[in-house]
């Protein structure tokens, strides 16, 4: 029987996702803190965030999640699903702010500023777009044709190892990524209407 697990770690959009939780057939558990999501023993987890990375990882950290997440990713095999800025923190190096250490689940990952000049547009990029699928991406089968709802001015470089999905905007950058067990994508589920809908449904099928 699946299970999911949202990470409430005082950064994250966290009225929004179990709303779109539920509208997918999900009721799913928060954790505050490392001791809760340990307890709960979820099939699954979702990793939210909005802001600025640097903060989310602070906080993060700050309430003991780090480890227990990095168990439960690469020991347990727990598929963990991480959104906006939640995937922002899966690369090597942030640069917004500073530069910071991420998670580095994704190798060789950076996060930077979003390319503007020339461009035409401005950021921070806001509002609905569509994604390239590149490879097998069994997160977002189906979901080829569909919009997505961004919001953000930084996005992740890294491997094409890793790249489930892409996307345009003052030329292309990555809106998703996969690792095994791991997922990230930068637009927001819980704002996509359907489609973030049906990304959930198929997330708890991974």
């Amino acid at each position: 029987m699946t299970s999911l697990s949202i990470v409430e770690y005082g950064v994250g959009n966290i009225g929004s996702v179990l709303h779109a939780c539920r509208r997918a057939g999900i009721e799913p558990r928060v954790a505050r803190d490392a001791g809760e999501l340990e307890a709960q023993d979820s099939s699954h987890i979702l990793l939210p965030g909005v802001g600025a990375v640097g903060e989310a990882l602070h906080h993060l950290r700050e309430r003991g999640f780090e480890a227990t997440l990095y168990n439960k990713a690469f020991e347990e095999k727990i598929p963990i699903l991480s959104i906006c800025v939640g995937m922002q923190m899966l690369a090597e190096t942030c640069e917004e702010f500073g530069t910071h250490k991420g998670l580095a689940w994704i190798p060789g990952a950076r996060v930077s500023r979003l390319a503007e000049k020339g461009s035409g547009l401005r950021l921070p990029h806001v509002g609905w777009n569509t994604i390239q699928l590149e490879g097998n991406a069994p997160l977002l089968e189906g979901l080829g044709e569909e919009h997505f709802y961004f919001v953000h001015t930084y996005a992740m470089s890294c491997s094409d190892h890793y790249i489930m999905a892409r996307t345009d905007y003052a030329g292309a950058f990555v809106s998703a990524v996969r690792r095994n067990n791991i997922y990230g994508v930068q637009f927001h589920p819980e704002k996509s209407s359907g489609a973030g809908v049906a990304l959930l449904k198929n997330f708890m099928s991974c």
